[in-house]
């Protein structure tokens, strides 16, 4: 059934605390739950909603218009619609845009996406950042409140999560740089819910790219000869992913170039004894202020993540440097090995809705391959 005929019906979002609000349906009709989460982005929902850094999250958008641009097939990070859910306060199922390819309630409905709209989602916002991050549930079918509360029960923590195996690459797969940049420079990226973006950024630069699932082997990596490993952003607990942190400590053993984004700069923490925790509200915008204190310089970022590396654990460790900050709360916002090229950031510089400050990291990435020679 198309957006033009789809009938908005009684729909009601009830969070873990017994806080419910009630508003229409929006995409597909049904009951889905995850942990609630809201996004200060005014725009880019597309790249959001298809980040996999979202999965099994119920995503607020607190800006209030939401769907007007509809859709188009280059604006996506992943093949499919990420979040489990969606709350909106004005929700446009009519989209105006030149070169668009339809209607976000399609697109919803397409990838069997439950929703909410017509909620306050300023009030929603307001109450998450006082209670902090829980799990929610929305339902447009009906459904008794009391089997509802049921449900939501079942929901587990998102604390001690493993997600990357549900949005990881099921074989490996290679992306070739653009012909006329080409600087013969190869990269292995381990998914662990990789942004198109970030592959996209590599091959921007010249680099060949091979693509290799979250449970892959360290011989395997090695076997395409990389003059780099990428470590990418992803969903879930990274201290519930015993075998990848172990993984990883190998990598960096390599002596290669190494370069983690969100999840995978979290990995990379682990995987060097530090500690992550799990924040009592995420980070999750475009409009994030970080200090680079290596340069001095501010930087306007792209967020998405509820862990973060625990600051006082990086203290304790002579080898690594503390090279960024986030200016609002003073959390760890990225890394750097002091022996060796390996770095990594909390933020997104591939900027997949967002501001590109931070995209001189992969020129970073790129120069420590140039000088670099790799092992044998």
């Amino acid at each position: 059934m198309s957006s033009a005929s789809t009938p908005k019906v009684p729909a009601v979002i009830l969070l873990a605390d017994g806080t419910r609000f009630e508003g229409k349906s929006i995409g597909a009709i049904g009951t889905t739950s995850g942990e609630i989460a809201f996004n200060t982005g005014m725009y880019g929902y597309q790249e959001i909603f298809t980040d996999p850094s979202y999965h099994r999250q119920i995503l607020v958008m607190a800006t209030a218009h939401v769907g007007n641009y509809g859709v188009h097939a280059e604006e996506v990070e992943s093949d499919r619609v990420q979040i489990s859910g969606l709350v909106t306060k004005n929700f446009s199922s009519i989209a105006s845009r030149v070169g668009g390819n339809g209607t976000l309630q399609d697109y919803m409905e397409r990838d069997g996406v439950v929703g909410i709209c017509d909620v306050d989602t300023r009030a929603l916002v307001r109450h998450i950042r006082k209670e902090g991050a829980m799990n929610a549930i929305i339902c447009s079918e009906g459904t008794d409140e009391g089997e509802l509360k049921r449900q939501l029960a079942d929901v587990p923590s998102m604390e001690g999560l493993e997600l990357s195996s549900e949005v990881t690459c099921s074989e490996p797969y290679e992306v070739a740089p653009a012909t006329e940049k080409d600087k013969g420079l190869t990269v292995a990226l381990l998914d662990l819910g990789v942004k198109k973006n970030i592959i996209r950024c590599l091959t921007e630069r010249g680099c060949r790219v091979h693509v290799f699932p979250m449970n892959t082997t360290l011989d395997a990596m090695l076997a395409v000869n990389p003059d780099g490993i990428m470590l990418s952003n992803g969903p879930g607990d990274p201290g519930a992913m015993a075998e990848t942190i172990a993984l990883v400590k190998d990598l960096v053993e390599t002596g290669r170039s190494l370069f983690g984004i969100c999840l995978g700069h979290q990995v990379l923490a682990l995987s060097q004894g530090l500690k992550t925790v799990k924040m009592f509200n995420g980070h999750r915008g475009v409009n994030h202020p970080i200090k680079n204190l290596v340069s001095g310089k501010a930087e306007i970022t792209s967020q998405n993540h509820g862990f973060v590396v625990d600051r006082d654990s990086l203290d304790r460790h002579p080898d690594i440097e503390l090279t960024h900050i986030h200016l609002n709360d003073e959390t760890v916002a990225g890394i750097a090995l002091k022996d060796r090229p390996v770095f990594s950031v909390q933020y997104h510089p591939e900027a997949s809705a967002g501001p590109h400050d931070s995209r001189y990291l992969f020129d970073e990435f790129v120069e420590n391959m140039e000088r670099a020679v790799v092992p044998a």
